[in-house]
């Protein structure tokens, strides 16, 4: 089985100039966690995920120390994740477990020529019986502290 075959193709992008207000309000409309960064020809440009905006944006910009910027000043491209990890729509489900696994994410963007054509979660490849033992072992791996791993 193919990326293709369990991505979601109603892809919701957000600009790297937009807030994170903006972002999390999207975020919750869409009930998702992450939303790729695109450009205006929908090439991927990063990814903001709901961690991104606790753990970057709340921790380095909230208390006040990072400047005169407030919450509500933070754009996206201060606080998303660079270079993302992606996988084709051919690349195999197997493959791109692997993928969460090794780089310890939860969501996979789909690109065709640096476009983003769907989005994969680690939830879409568990819902799978025959990927069960797959996506648990990927989430195994997600959830251990490098301190902790073998």
């Amino acid at each position: 089985m193919k990326v293709k075959d369990l991505m979601s193709t109603d892809i919701v992008c957000i600009k790297e100039n937009s807030t994170i207000i903006q972002a999390a309000a999207q975020m919750r409309k869409c009930n998702i966690g992450s939303l790729p960064v695109c450009d205006d020809t929908g090439h991927i440009k990063g990814i903001l995920t709901d961690r991104d905006i606790v753990i970057r944006a709340l921790s380095e910009y909230a208390d006040g120390t990072a400047g005169h910027l407030s919450l509500k000043d933070i754009k996206v491209k201060d606080v998303m994740s660079l270079n993302p990890v992606t996988v084709s729509p051919d690349t195999s489900i197997h493959d791109a477990a692997l993928n969460f696994a090794f780089h310890k994410i939860r969501r996979l963007p789909v690109t065709e020529a640096s476009g983003i054509v769907g989005m994969l979660s680690l939830g879409d490849v568990a819902v799978k019986p025959v990927f069960i033992d797959e996506a648990g072992d990927a989430l195994s791996s997600i959830s251990l502290t490098d301190d902790l791993q073998r």
